[in-house]
């Protein structure tokens, strides 16, 4: 469907979303995404690990035209999130964006209020936020929404690597914005930054091997040859992510909802150890960390226990190598053989 010639179409979109709140707005023409070929390819070495919904519906995720007929435009979107670079613990490292609220919750009710004035003006939409068959960095750097980094996080030059992206697929035909220059030049930072080496090559990454998949994504026992390199990290990893140079033009997030909430770092790392289901619901309620369910939670506590954990922790991993969940108690098993060697005399 195309709208009526209207100058003033793309202005109102843009005033709709500031009015949501997000803080930048470009557009893009529906097409074929632009690094689709990268993605299959992606998908058939496997890289991908468990995360098996990236690998369905290839055809949706490689043109939106598939996915909304008669589509014309994406809307790319941005928020930025960063919430300051102190959390208020020195003893464990969850990151950022992870420090308050689901994005998820916050972003879809700005994207539906931004719907409502899309059907105003005749416009059919999906739209998602890090949950639907698109692959949002190309069409964020068709639109000039910032580029894609060699780590494939997306950078901006007003919020450098702090930013969720969102997008929505529209029949409303929007003057595509010039695409993004790549401002990386030689700069490495983030690949020989990445604690496991799992940006393989400039733009791709192997997620079996990346700490975030690793403590989030992956349902299991966490690869022994990679529990040290995660270290203090208990949910997610920013290394990449905070040795960016483009970060020193970064601004705090005025969504006030991601700023560290006191109630997930006030704890010390032994204490998440004694918690239950019930606790660890309260604990992060309206959290990204909840998803993630409280046995995959202590795992990460253990690993990281067993990479920073001193004998005062002995008692808590004891304890928790006697959890009837098997995941649990193995890595409790295996922090108390770390701790206990450091502390041997």
């Amino acid at each position: 469907m195309k709208m009526p010639e209207n100058h003033s179409l793309e202005s109102q979109v843009r005033a709709m979303a500031d009015r949501a709140g997000f803080d930048d707005c470009r557009f893009a023409k529906a097409s074929r995404a632009t690094h689709a070929d990268s993605y299959l390819e992606w998908i058939n070495a496997g890289m991908h690990g468990e995360m098996a919904w990236m690998e369905r519906g290839q055809d949706r995720r490689c043109d939106p035209r598939v996915v909304l007929k008669d589509c014309e435009s994406v809307i790319c979107l941005a928020l930025n999130y960063y919430p300051g670079s102190n959390s208020g613990n020195e003893g464990y490292r969850i990151a950022r964006y992870a420090w308050n609220e689901d994005y998820h919750e916050i972003i879809g009710g700005m994207l539906r209020q931004i719907d409502g004035g899309l059907q105003s003006l005749g416009g059919v939409q999906r739209y998602y936020v890090d949950t639907g068959p698109v692959l949002e960095r190309d069409f964020a750097t068709d639109a000039g929404l910032g580029w894609n980094g060699k780590s494939t996080v997306q950078i901006h030059r007003r919020f450098g690597t702090w930013l969720f992206l969102a997008e929505i697929l529209t029949t409303l035909e929007l003057p595509p914005d010039p695409p993004a220059v790549d401002h990386c030049g030689k700069c490495v930072r983030c690949i020989t930054a990445c604690p496991t080496q799992a940006i393989v090559s400039p733009h791709r990454v192997d997620a079996r091997r990346c700490i975030s998949y690793l403590t989030i994504e992956h349902k299991g026992s966490i690869p022994v040859e990679f529990r040290s390199a995660i270290g203090d990290r208990i949910y997610g990893c920013d290394e990449c992510l905070n040795v960016c140079p483009w970060n020193r033009f970064a601004q705090v997030s005025r969504q006030a909802r991601f700023h560290a909430r006191a109630e997930i770092f006030q704890h010390k790392l032994r204490d998440f150890l004694s918690i239950d289901d019930g606790e660890f619901r309260r604990i992060f309620a309206n959290s990204p960390i909840k998803r993630i369910k409280r046995n995959r939670f202590l795992r990460n506590v253990c690993v990281a226990l067993g990479n920073v954990g001193d004998a005062d922790d002995l008692p808590a991993l004891q304890h928790a190598a006697k959890d009837p969940d098997p995941l649990i108690a193995e890595h409790a098993m295996w922090a108390l053989d770390q701790v206990g060697q450091r502390c041997a005399p």
